[in-house]
């Protein structure tokens, strides 16, 4: 008899092909209100789900008794209760390094759009405010030979690193767990304390991923030590920074300007001040949103379950230990 599976994110019909061939495949395009209970009854004999998003904690894992490996389409897992899923003996699987390249485009697009005030200067001219001398109300700063501050040099850190030293010829700055001898070696990269690093850097861009040390990792006293002439950039996850003291931070000229692709909560509530601000580029959490990409995803989720209920160890198996991480 083939395992039960549940995937609870729509994903492209090759994806679902590919697992119908080893697994029964219980589908749902998105979880909500009216399917949620659904879901649950599914969940008591299924062995394997696959989706992003979804607390996986006790209260939920007490319903799932078959459940033998959880999968996120996602490089991120703080969704997922770490300590529990290895307590019952339950594999965790994640996507990372696949849509590396693809979020670092997007960390580059945030760090230009802010600092030559893009969808400003859009708006400017598609509400037919151009006139024909450009006042130099209107001017951004420059983005090449500045210096930019990494904090979290993994695989997107590393990515960005490079867009960085080889197209803008930045000086890199970063701040990590460990030391990265690759990222230092060929993009020039200098290590750093995190008080170095944004009393210098001219853009700071946090990619961490979310636990409990790297938890509001940017509040007050972050945002006053950087320059008021730098520009801030998450793409990292929204609770990794106090967004009410980078709310402060941009309301008091302490930073310029911010491009941030993830906030806390999202969707980001309508009335939240970041999104009145002129000198904030906002996006809906796109950072991995190409369709080449999101089909890597979940194509490489799919293969983490399928492997994992075959036996075999997932190709992007979540160890335990790595949650401890602070950086990396």
């Amino acid at each position: 008899m083939k395992p039960k599976v549940i995937v609870y994110k729509k994903v492209d019909q090759k994806v679902l092909e590919y697992i119908k061939q080893t697994c029964d495949v219980v589908y749902f395009e998105k979880l909500d209100s009216q399917n949620y209970s659904e879901f649950l009854h599914a969940l008591k004999d299924a062995h394997g789900i696959l989706g992003v998003g979804l607390k996986i904690d006790n209260s939920l894992l007490d319903q799932a008794l078959q459940l033998k490996i959880v999968c996120n389409v996602s490089v991120g897992y703080d969704n997922l209760d770490l300590l529990e899923l290895s307590k019952r003996g339950i594999m965790a699987a994640n996507t990372p390094e696949v849509l590396n390249e693809t979020v670092a485009d997007t960390i580059m697009g945030l760090i230009i759009a802010a600092a030559r005030r893009m969808p400003e200067l859009d708006d400017w001219v598609k509400t037919g405010k151009w006139d024909a001398n450009l006042a130099e109300k209107w001017f951004g700063v420059d983005v090449h030979h500045k210096v930019l501050g990494i904090i979290g040099m993994g695989g997107i850190g590393t990515a960005v690193a490079k867009r960085a030293h080889f197209g803008f010829d930045m000086d890199i700055l970063y701040h990590n767990r460990s030391r990265n001898p690759d990222a230092e070696q060929i993009y020039g990269a200098t290590y750093c304390s995190l008080e170095e690093l944004l009393n210098q850097s001219d853009f700071v861009c946090l990619m961490t991923p979310l636990t409990p040390e790297t938890e509001k990792l940017m509040g007050k006293r972050e945002f006053e030590q950087m320059k008021e002439s730098a520009i801030f950039i998450n793409a990292s996850r929204g609770k990794t920074v106090d967004e009410e003291a980078l709310i402060h931070a941009l309301q008091n000229g302490e930073i310029l300007a911010a491009g941030l692709d993830v906030f806390e909560p999202e969707p980001v509530k309508k009335d939240n001040p970041l999104l009145s601000m002129k000198n904030v580029v906002t996006l809906p959490h796109i950072g991995s949103a190409t369709m080449e990409t999101r089909f890597n995803m979940a194509m490489l989720a799919a293969e983490n379950l399928v492997a994992g209920l075959r036996g075999d160890v997932p190709p992007t198996l979540i160890q335990s230990e790595v949650h401890t991480k602070s950086l990396d």
